[in-house]
């Protein structure tokens, strides 16, 4: 036991060598070059610092989501938009776009957008629950992807009615986008992070738990439906979020956990810690080459991550068939 605790912390240590690397990689890279004497003083830099800390906190966040509804459903195809909370922060925000309402202050569209995620997240667990107050986890997945359906279909609505102009500011915003203009935004939503990552890693036994089943779980004395409500919960508000920071970011909470299960096994006091760390670096390394593979045009982030995860989902699906 001590043996794997000090292995556990050894690889964790490693694994933030690597974050701070990352960091200070992508800080100096880009299509504008900044010279070291300017590094203080240059507002490029400034900029680049704001969406690197963006990156980290939505890649930790995502990473964690996906953990724990792996372990909620018990289905390791499951990820953050599983529940339609990006088709509910999508249309919220295509909405205020088109309106206009985004004019009125710096936040309105995050703010927008996050409150449809959770609307749809309330929306979903009402749908889905049964009249003796349960809510079997096969009715959650389904009255989440009809959901996402029908989202999906007024989202394109808003998207073809739209100007040139909105169509262009809607479309950059749902294929994700790490530019950020206020560090109150920022402030929030690394707040909602560390909050709750923090609760997850505290209750990681309980995740361990139900990963094993209603029943096993309900016999070693655990309230299944309390806490998968909770955990529940804390996903959403997790990819909620980061959605409504910098739009639509997919399978960062399908391939980071995969991986990380692979190095450090299914504990999630493990588990969760190390896919925070490896999301956030995912994150910023995928930015890095984001910014720079076609410099000067940037490529959205989310674009970066459907290439890498679309092969990974496909991969993991042909492995998992049996």
């Amino acid at each position: 036991m001590r043996h794997c605790r000090r292995r556990t912390i050894f690889f964790l240590s490693l694994l933030i060598v690597l974050l701070i690397l990352s960091v200070l990689g992508s800080l100096f890279v880009g299509a504008v070059a900044v010279p070291l004497s300017e590094f203080r003083t240059s507002g490029i830099i400034q900029m680049r610092l704001a969406r690197i800390l963006l990156a980290v906190v939505a890649g930790a966040s995502l990473s964690v989501a996906g953990v724990v509804l792996q372990a909620l459903v018990r289905n390791p195809l499951a990820e953050p938009y599983l529940l339609g909370v990006s088709s509910g922060a999508g249309v919220s925000a295509a909405a205020t776009i088109f309106f206009g309402w985004y004019l009125c202050s710096v936040i309105t569209l995050p703010f927008m957008a996050f409150l449809g995620a959770i609307l749809t997240v309330l929306a979903v667990s009402r749908i889905a629950r049964q009249r003796d107050g349960s809510t079997p986890i096969y009715s959650l997945l389904l009255s989440g992807s009809i959901l996402n359906a029908i989202l999906g279909s007024l989202l394109m609505f808003v998207v073809s009615i739209s100007s040139s102009e909105n169509l262009h500011n809607i479309m950059w915003w749902l294929l994700g986008n790490l530019q950020i203009f206020d560090w109150r935004l920022l402030g929030l939503t690394a707040t909602i992070a560390v909050v709750t990552m923090g609760y997850c890693i505290i209750e990681s036994r309980n995740l361990n738990l139900i990963s094993l089943g209603d029943e096993p779980a309900a016999q070693l004395g655990l309230d299944v439906s309390r806490v998968r409500l909770q955990f529940l919960i804390i996903a959403s508000l997790l990819t909620a979020a980061v959605v409504a920071a910098c739009g639509l970011i997919g399978f960062v909470g399908l391939i980071v956990p995969h991986t990380v299960r692979l190095l450090v096994g299914a504990d999630h006091r493990r588990l969760l810690p190390c896919s925070a760390v490896v999301g956030a670096i995912f994150l910023t390394t995928a930015d890095s080459v984001a910014r720079t593979v076609m410099a000067p045009v940037e490529i959205p982030i989310g674009v970066i991550t459907a290439s890498l995860g679309g092969p990974f989902f496909l991969w993991l699906l042909r492995t998992r068939r049996g």
